[in-house]
C-alpha cells in the first residue's frame, strides 16, 4: 500500500488508525517516522515518504515518533492473509526463528536460499531478514525497559542483542533516547492512575488492534474448550500455560476497550517476543476487521449477522500440533467430552509447570510425549485410537510439519491423507492452528444449522457454492454463522 501516495496522504491527514501497520510515514524534515494515526499535525505533504515497515525506516535513518510509537502498531494484515513466502518467512522472524537459527536457517525452513529470502524480502518490505529482526528486537528491549525493572545488562540478553553496546546503540538509534532515558520516561507516565499494578516476576502490557474487536467469540471460544490444567478462564481473564523456545510461561489476557492487557510470566525473558507473537497469533489480533466485514456485508443474508456485531476474529492457537491433537479428540464428540480427553492426556503426559497467581498446572503434552502412549489406555473408538496416533507419530518424526510457517495447500494435503481425517478435521486445522482466513467448514453442524435459519444454503455442495462470494475471508464467515447459536462458545464467560 505505502506506493500509493495518495491514498497513504489522506489516511495521515485524517489520521485512519486502520491503516497503523500498514505503512510507516517518513518525515523528510524531522527524520522521524510516524503511524498514520499519530495525533501530531500532519507533515507538509512534500515532506512525507511512505516505507512498507519499521525496519525499512530505521535503515533510511529515521527514528521513532515519541508520541505515537509506531513501534507497537498491530502487524500488517497481510502476513496473515497470505501463504507466499513473503508472508510466511515474516510469521517466522515474528516468531524469532531469525534470532535462533539465523538467516540460513529461516531459507530452509521456507525451502529458499539466502539470497532468494533476502531478495524478496527487501522488495516488499524494504529491508532484510536481519533489520525486520533488528526492529523486532528494539521494540522488544523497549518493553522490557517500560514494564520491568532489570537491570539494562539484562534486557540487553532477554531482548537478543550480542552486547550491551549494540543494545544502547541500537536504542538510540530507534528511539532518539537512551535507555536509561527511556525508563524515566516511564517510571513518570506508571503514575498514572489506569497503569496496571505490577506483580513481581511478570511482565504486563497492551497488545493493540485494529477496531472493532468483539471478543465474545474469540474469549468465549478460548474458554468454553479449555483444557483443564493448561487453560482457565479466571478474574475475567483467558490464561494459558505456553511452551516457548528457552523455557514456559503462563500468560493472562484480558478484553479491554481498545487493547488486550497482556500479563506473562516466563521462565527465560529471551522468550518475551516469540510469547507476544503467539499471543497476537492466537487472538488474530493482526486481522483487518474492516475489510473482512466490508466483504461479508456484501451478502445480504450475512450483512444483518455483521452490522450486530462486527470485528469478530478466529481463535486460533500458541501450537499448531496440540491444536491437531485436539481437533482429533474432538471428533463427533461434545465440547465436554473432548476437554476430558485432552484432560486425560495433560496429567498422563503433560509437563508440570509452577502457577502461583492462578490454578494452571501443565503444559500440554508435546508429539514426542505423546509418541509412546498406549492406545488401549485411551477411551476413544478403535479408529479414533488410530487416527490420534497415526497424527502423533507423524508430527513427532518431523513428517506432518504443522506451524505458522506451513503452506496451507501442502499441509492440507498430508493431512487428508492421513486415516481418520475427513474435510471437517483438515479444515478446523487449517483455520485455527494453521491461520489460512479462507478455511472453511460446510459440513459443521452449527454452520449448516445456521445457514438454514437464515435462508442460505444448508446442504455443503450448495453452501460452499454460495460462499465463493464470501472469499477470501470464509474463516470469518464461519465464526459469524456460529454466533447464531446459543452456545458457550458465543459468549464470554460471567
Amino acid at each position: 500500500m505505502h506506493t500509493d501516495t495518495e491514498r497513504c496522504v489522506r489516511a495521515v491527514q485524517s489520521k485512519d488508525a486502520r491503516f497503523d501497520g500498514w505503512f510507516f510515514t517518513a518525515v523528510l524534515t524531522t527524520r522521524i517516522y510516524c503511524r498514520p494515526s499519530c495525533p501530531a499535525v500532519p507533515p507538509k505533504v512534500e515532506n512525507m515518504t511512505f516505507l512498507p515497515s519499521a525496519a525499512a525506516c530505521q535503515q533510511a535513518g529515521f527514528r521513532a515518533c515519541k508520541r505515537c510509537r509506531p513501534d507497537t502498531s498491530p502487524g500488517s494484515p497481510e502476513w496473515n492473509a497470505r501463504a507466499d513466502a513473503v508472508a510466511r518467512a515474516m510469521r517466522l522472524i515474528q516468531d524469532g526463528v531469525v534470532d535462533r537459527e539465523g538467516v540460513p536457517g529461516l531459507a530452509n525452513r521456507l525451502g529458499y536460499s539466502t539470497r532468494q529470502v533476502e531478495r524478496q524480502l527487501g522488495a516488499e518490505l524494504g529491508a532484510g531478514p536481519l533489520a525486520l529482526a533488528r526492529a523486532q528486537r528494539a521494540q522488544t528491549a523497549r518493553l522490557l525497559i517500560e514494564t520491568s525493572e532489570l537491570p539494562m545488562g539484562d534486557v540487553a540478553f532477554a531482548a537478543g542483542f550480542s552486547s550491551i553496546r549494540t543494545f544502547n546503540d541500537t536504542v538510540r538509534e530507534v528511539f532518539a533516547l537512551s535507555p536509561s532515558e527511556l525508563r524515566a520516561r516511564s517510571v513518570k507516565a506508571g503514575r498514572k492512575k489506569d497503569a496496571p499494578p505490577r506483580i513481581p516476576g511478570t511482565i504486563s502490557l497492551r497488545l493493540p488492534f485494529r477496531a472493532p474487536l468483539n471478543p465474545d467469540n474469540l474469549f468465549g471460544h478460548l474458554a468454553a474448550t479449555a483444557v483443564p490444567g493448561v487453560e482457565e478462564w479466571r478474574d475475567g481473564a483467558y490464561r494459558r500455560t505456553l511452551r516457548l523456545p528457552h523455557g514456559t510461561g503462563v500468560v493472562a489476557l484480558t478484553p479491554q476497550p481498545d487493547h488486550i492487557g497482556c500479563r506473562l510470566a516466563l521462565t527465560d525473558l529471551r522468550d518475551l517476543t516469540i510469547a507476544i507473537s503467539r499471543c497476537r497469533w492466537m487472538l488474530d489480533l493482526d486481522a483487518d476487521p474492516e475489510a473482512v466485514d466490508e466483504q461479508l456485508r456484501s451478502d445480504p443474508l450475512l450483512a444483518p449477522l455483521v452490522d450486530k456485531a462486527p470485528g469478530r476474529r478466529v481463535p486460533r492457537t500458541v501450537d499448531a500440533a496440540e491444536f491437531a491433537v485436539r481437533a482429533v479428540l474432538g471428533q463427533q464428540v461434545s465440547t465436554a467430552a473432548a476437554r476430558t480427553h485432552a484432560a486425560r492426556l495433560v496429567t498422563a503426559y503433560g509437563e508440570r509447570v509452577e502457577d502461583p497467581l492462578g490454578g494452571l498446572t501443565h503444559l500440554f503434552p508435546s508429539p514426542q510425549a505423546l509418541a509412546g502412549l498406549d492406545p488401549e489406555s485411551l477411551a476413544l473408538p478403535r479408529s479414533r485410537r488410530a487416527t490420534l496416533t497415526t497424527l502423533v507419530s507423524a508430527l513427532a518424526d518431523g513428517s506432518l510439519p504443522l506451524g505458522i510457517d506451513s503452506d496451507w495447500d501442502a499441509a492440507r494435503a498430508q493431512l487428508s491423507a492421513l486415516p481418520g481425517f475427513g474435510p471437517w478435521t483438515t479444515e478446523v486445522i487449517a483455520m485455527r492452528a494453521l491461520g489460512d482466513p479462507d478455511a472453511f467448514l460446510p459440513s459443521d453442524l452449527g454452520v449448516r444449522r445456521a445457514a438454514q435459519g437464515l435462508g442460505l444454503p444448508s446442504t455443503p455442495s450448495a453452501l460452499t457454492a454460495r460462499a465463493a462470494g464470501w472469499r477470501p475471508w470464509r474463516a470469518y464467515a464461519v465464526q459469524y454463522l456460529w454466533a447464531t447459536d446459543a452456545h458457550p462458545i458465543n459468549h464470554l464467560p460471567v
